[in-house]
């Protein structure tokens, strides 16, 4: 004969081992997600040190998840490893670099206001980044209406 407490005992032992099964089921969506590719916005506005930082960190995440969407957004003192010339502690062109990881898919953006603001024509910019209004706003952008996770080396 099953006790009430032994009775008790294996409905609650059943209960909890379907829990998963059913959380799942009911929110199949948050499967899909964890295969989702990450979408990550870098901010960068601190200038070359930053940069080198972050072309790292890219790296470093590309080697992992190699679907992941990258946007770079530099502002600020972050554009200037963006323009024409460019070139980290040990001499080596930020165009190269950046020209490698763009055919990887990741996207760079350089602040409109910024350029405007330090007097630097558009032309100076390599052909890999993009120009958009307001850096600053293309971070918010992309985190609130596109799902982007911040991060900034």
């Amino acid at each position: 004969m099953i006790t009430r407490r032994r009775a008790c005992l294996l409905a609650a032992l059943a209960l909890g081992l379907a829990g998963p099964v059913l959380a799942q089921e009911a929110h199949p969506e948050a499967h899909q997600e964890a295969h989702s590719p990450i979408k990550a916005v870098f901010d960068l506005g601190e200038g070359l040190e930053q940069a080198s930082r972050a072309i790292a960190n890219i790296r470093n995440e590309l080697a992992i998840e190699p679907d992941a969407k990258i946007v770079v957004v530099a502002h600020g003192e972050g554009v200037k490893f963006l323009l024409e010339g460019a070139t980290d502690s040990h001499d080596r062109p930020y165009a190269a670099m950046v020209a490698a990881l763009s055919k990887q898919g990741v996207e760079f953006r350089v602040c409109n206001n910024t350029l405007n603001n330090f007097h630097i024509a558009p032309e100076r910019v390599i052909p890999e980044a993009r120009i958009v209004p307001a850096g600053i706003a293309e971070v918010l952008r992309l985190q609130a209406r596109e799902g982007y996770v911040y991060f900034k080396p």
